[in-house]
């Protein structure tokens, strides 16, 4: 066993793809949210086509495995905006950020609608009949609720985006697996390496896992309260 050697040579490789990880995830989560909250509202329009919109996003998103999506983001996009724009390349790294906010996106919205449909809806039927518009209605009263009763599950999406990150090492995103494949690559260090990384990704999964019962409790007192 070399685990003195990998924690002093390693560590910075595996140190920065950690830092990648958390930010790709955390931009992610974040775009996703917004994706996720957009789909949610199309999904509940009254309008036939906006419903289908968004059942054919959540579909095709759940429906097929994120290594597909990436490689649909990273090779196939650039193929097609290349046709008129030859010169279009796209990052890993964005590439990394789209695919991932589209996926957390689809399990956000079925996550949102929940939390909608959470609501009470005598609050609903109160607004409406004091005259506030269903679209105001909408965002003063019944999103920061739904927001705070979805806040544990967001947080549990959180986690699996990150540990999802892993996956895009495929199309070379430099993030905690992907270093550790080129240190271990090198050294021939896989056992220790991949330890070392597991024991990386304990620690953040960890403190989130603490965090979302925490939110999860602190959601459930208020909401008794």
């Amino acid at each position: 066993m070399h685990f003195d050697v990998v924690l002093k040579q390693a560590m910075p490789m595996l140190l920065e793809g950690l830092k990648v990880t958390i930010i790709v995830s955390l931009v992610s989560l974040f775009f996703g949210m917004l994706v996720g909250l957009l789909s949610c509202l199309l999904g509940l329009s009254k309008a036939k086509v906006l419903r289908a919109i968004s059942a054919v996003y959540v579909w095709l998103i759940r429906g097929t495995p994120m290594i597909v999506q990436a490689f649909i983001v990273y090779y196939g996009v650039p193929i097609i905006v290349q046709q008129f724009s030859p010169n279009f390349i796209i990052s890993e790294t964005l590439a990394a950020v789209i695919t991932l906010s589209l996926n957390a996106g689809a399990y956000l919205s079925e996550i949102f609608r929940s939390g909608i449909q959470a609501v009470d809806v005598g609050q609903i039927e109160a607004s409406r009949s004091l005259g506030i518009s269903s679209g105001r209605t909408m965002m003063a009263i019944v999103l920061p609720q739904a927001f705070k009763i979805t806040i544990p599950s967001i947080v549990n999406q959180f986690i699996i985006t990150v540990k999802d990150t892993s996956i895009l090492s495929v199309i070379s995103l430099a993030e905690l697996c992907n270093q550790a494949k080129q240190y271990s690559a090198s050294t021939y260090l896989f056992f220790e390496t991949y330890i070392l990384v597991g024991v990386f990704y304990l620690a953040v999964i960890s403190v989130l896992m603490l965090l979302s019962k925490f939110v999860e409790k602190k959601v459930s007192y208020d909401r008794k309260g």
